[in-house]
């Protein structure tokens, strides 16, 4: 286990990780597992929490998928007893329609999240995620409709606004608790930016004074020492880790570590194959070989980071085929020498 010197940073951090209650939702700590497209499916979910993340979302579910194609859409909630507390993340413009897919899908988690803030083209074209940002009284609407047809804890998590500049996030965020809301996410960039330059974190704390509602952080999310900081410079009552988990699930764990003794213990090259192997396991289990396979080559991509050699882990995995493909990789993973692995550092 690596030691650190003391700095500002640690000083009180034992506190900082802390019992985070949403509405009638009572988590284990305020550091959650944002939704991913494509990603936060059930088995990166559940390899999420045996690191320690306290909740998990589901990908974005679409409304129109749910209300004019249940059954396929559905299968997106899948999920099992490890898998609790699950928060279902929904994305939609209409308030009618999202009323309803909150009616159809309030036995299958715990908490309903409104996605305001995702910029992709394919989403913000049909009106939803970011685009919203754009129609504060639709916002209201929305909120208001899915208030009215569920009783359980209602979140939104949005951007700092449509375009840099034209920051609606305080407005944003004040209706949406007005209207009912138990929670705010932010990720304090725009629209615009996408995902690059910086999060504003200093937004996170200007939505934190403003509401007495809690709100969780999101943004630039990569380290322990980040999620710490975050906590620390804006007072969020949680934080919500996004792309930081992606080849990184044990960044949960860390940051517990580093809350609690202000050390950290190194991954491990042993430790990063066997976290692939276990991935690829809950996927094969969930979804078969073929695709477990397919699915774990972008993973890989993430995983094989940092270390001597990465990039012909990398290349490699773009022609594996089968288990036995993923399982090589891994083996060459641990051929690596922790010496050369921290030199590629």
């Amino acid at each position: 286990m690596s030691s650190f010197p003391p700095c500002p940073l640690l000083k009180s951090v034992c506190i900082m990780l802390k019992q985070l209650t949403i509405g009638s939702l009572v988590l284990a700590h305020n550091v959650v597992l944002a939704p991913l497209a494509g990603i936060t499916n059930l088995p990166f979910r559940l390899l999420c929490r045996r690191e320690g993340a306290s909740m998990a979302f589901t990908e974005m579910v679409s409304v129109n998928g749910l209300v004019r194609d249940g059954a396929r859409t559905l299968a997106l909630l899948k999920s099992c007893p490890e898998d609790r507390p699950l928060a279902i993340q929904l994305f939609g413009d209409s308030p009618a329609d999202l009323a309803e897919a909150a009616r159809m899908v309030e036995e299958q988690g715990e908490l309903l999240d409104i996605n305001m803030g995702c910029p992709v083209r394919k989403v913000v074209s049909t009106g939803a995620g970011s685009a919203l940002l754009q129609e504060p009284l639709r916002i209201a609407a929305i909120v208001r409709a899915v208030r009215a047809a569920t009783s359980l804890p209602l979140t939104i998590k949005i951007r700092s606004g449509w375009q840099s500049g034209n920051d609606v996030f305080l407005e944003v965020a004040r209706i949406a608790e007005a209207e009912g809301c138990d929670a705010v996410t932010l990720h304090p960039r725009s629209r615009s930016q996408m995902f690059s330059g910086q999060a504003d974190w200093s937004q996170i704390k200007a939505i934190k004074e403003a509401l007495a509602i809690p709100v969780l952080g999101s943004g630039d999310l990569f380290t322990g020492y980040d999620c710490l900081r975050m906590l620390r410079e804006t007072g969020c009552d949680g934080i919500m880790i996004a792309r930081g988990a992606l080849g990184n699930p044990w960044i949960f764990r860390q940051v517990a570590e580093l809350a609690g003794t202000g050390c950290l213990a190194p991954v491990t090259l042993a430790e990063r194959a066997d976290t692939i192997i276990r991935h690829l396991s809950l996927f094969i289990e969930e979804s078969g070989e073929p695709i477990a396979v397919r699915e774990l080559k972008k993973h890989i991509g993430w995983y094989a980071r940092g270390f001597a050699g990465a990039s012909e882990i990398r290349r490699a995995a773009n022609a594996a085929r089968t288990k036995a493909d993923i399982v090589a990789l891994t083996e060459r993973i641990r051929t690596v020498s922790e010496v050369d692995s921290h030199a590629a550092n």
